[in-house]
């Protein structure tokens, strides 16, 4: 069952939205080349303590993975998500993509986006101007009356008119009390088709997309899922809850995308 949130409820999550928009803004000002995805997850870390929240990824271990050992999933170049942090140094052309969630009085909010380190490539920078537009043309279809295969249909058509292909294996989904709540919210499906939605409704969007081929390999650490061409992949998420005057983004700080 799709969890329906009171206006209570709603109200709680954007107060964690504001502090995973805010944490992902700061984390942004910090890539560079030479810096460590270790040490952006230190910074993570550190601003999970100053704001009193608990991470929402540190310790999760679905489906017999084994737990997952940062507060960040810091994911470059090839790497579609759930990088571990460590040792890494980001280099000059690289893209990395950051993927940041906390709990805030009970609540979660996920939010992600990718990042050029220095300059970077034409196609990289393409890849990751339409993966951010594919988001934005999801998150207007998450409106009371739509179904679940339009929000899917729009991330999918914008990034195949461009030339680069959705991540089928991984997708967004409801999101609340749990990081991961009912229903499954694909980048990818036919218009008119599956669940309509609901004021109440909230849900992690997340559109993957990669510059060759769609499909994934996730490597011998259980966590860290890479393109199986090793062609680039850029990523961006944002909490948006469906209310009666349209989509609002929890994860938005303003005068940011």
């Amino acid at each position: 069952m799709i969890q329906i949130k009171s206006k209570r409820e709603i109200d709680k999550m954007r107060e964690a939205g504001r502090h995973v928009g805010e944490i992902l803004v700061r984390l942004a000002s910090l890539v560079r080349p030479g810096v460590t995805t270790g040490e952006l997850d230190r910074a993570a870390r550190d601003e999970i303590r100053a704001r009193k929240l608990v991470s929402s990824f540190l310790d999760y271990a679905p489906g017999g993975a084994p737990p997952f050992p940062a507060v960040l999933c810091a994911s470059v170049n090839e790497e579609i998500v759930h990088g571990i942090p460590g040792a890494r140094r980001l280099a000059e052309g690289d893209v990395v993509k950051l993927d940041f969630g906390a709990i805030c009085d009970g609540y979660h909010a996920d939010a992600a986006l990718s990042l050029p380190v220095g300059r970077v490539d034409d196609e990289s920078r393409r890849l990751m101007a339409v993966t951010r537009a594919s988001l934005e043309s999801g998150i207007r279809e998450l409106v009371p009356g739509k179904r679940l295969g339009d929000v899917g249909a729009a991330v999918q058509d914008h990034v195949e008119r461009e030339g680069f292909s959705v991540v089928r294996d991984f997708v967004g989904h409801g999101i609340g009390r749990a990081m991961h709540e009912p229903p499954q919210l694909p980048n990818f499906g036919k218009p008119g088709r599956g669940q309509r939605l609901r004021e109440g409704m909230v849900f992690a969007i997340e559109p993957m997309v990669n510059a060759g081929t769609w499909q994934v390999e996730v490597l011998a650490d259980g966590w860290t899922a890479v393109t199986a061409d090793r062609r680039r992949s850029a990523h961006f998420e944002h909490t948006v809850a469906i209310t009666d005057h349209g989509p609002e983004i929890l994860t938005r700080v303003p005068g940011t995308h």
